[in-house]
């Protein structure tokens, strides 16, 4: 299959690293669980396009210079830290968030952060380009001279397979939580316990090494 090999395989794994919790799970419980499912869902489908810029860095070879440069490596990392630190730090602060979300129809611009913050807790996360240029690899035929299409097969499989995951999981966490956001004590109390989740990930980023 255009210089795939064990494509089987590749897919049983692919969802059984996908159901596996991660950063990705993490970020898109919080926000399913502060601000409701279409935030869940707005934010897996940011995941989602992250994760198709790392497949085209991948293909194309991108990923392989940060791999070998620590320094780079590093600075996509801190990067990401920061803009976790970032987002946790306001879902701290807030007071409203969740009541805005719930009981309002968000605006253009609001589901827009959403979708931006999935994209860059993604894309600023080095680990998952190492991830796709060390698993990838595996399936593809090393007798084809390019490689950019079985790359782009194997990673749209991928994000497929997890996007759908992630939508299954946006829609219990957020069903699961509903009633609990009618106490506006207790939605204030969830919010901050989401924030402190974010900011837990960004540390958890912060630790994180090349191998």
């Amino acid at each position: 299959m255009s210089g795939i090999i064990h494509f089987e395989t590749f897919l049983l794994t692919g969802i059984l690293l996908n159901i596996t919790p991660g950063n990705d799970t993490i970020f898109i419980l919080t926000k399913s669980i502060s601000q409701g499912k279409k935030a869940g869902i707005i934010s897996a489908l940011g995941i989602g396009t992250g994760n198709i810029v790392h497949t085209l860095f991948a293909a194309f070879g991108l990923s392989a210079i940060i791999a070998k440069s620590l320094l780079l490596f590093n600075v996509i990392k801190y990067v990401g830290v920061i803009y976790l630190f970032y987002i946790g730090f306001k879902m701290l602060i807030s007071k409203s968030e969740i009541t805005t979300y719930t009981m309002h129809n968000p605006s253009l611009k609001e589901y827009w952060k959403i979708y931006r913050d999935g994209i860059f807790t993604n894309i600023l996360n080095p680990k998952v380009a190492l991830f796709y240029i060390a698993f990838l690899p595996q399936f593809i035929d090393t007798s084809v001279s390019n490689t950019v299409l079985p790359f782009i097969i194997l990673g749209v499989t991928f994000i497929t397979t997890g996007t759908i995951w992630c939508f299954v999981l946006a829609v219990f966490a957020s069903s699961i939580f509903s009633k609990l956001k009618k106490n506006n004590a207790l939605s204030n109390l969830i919010n901050k316990i989401c924030g402190l989740t974010v900011i837990g990930l960004g540390i958890r980023v912060a630790f994180s090494k090349r191998t």
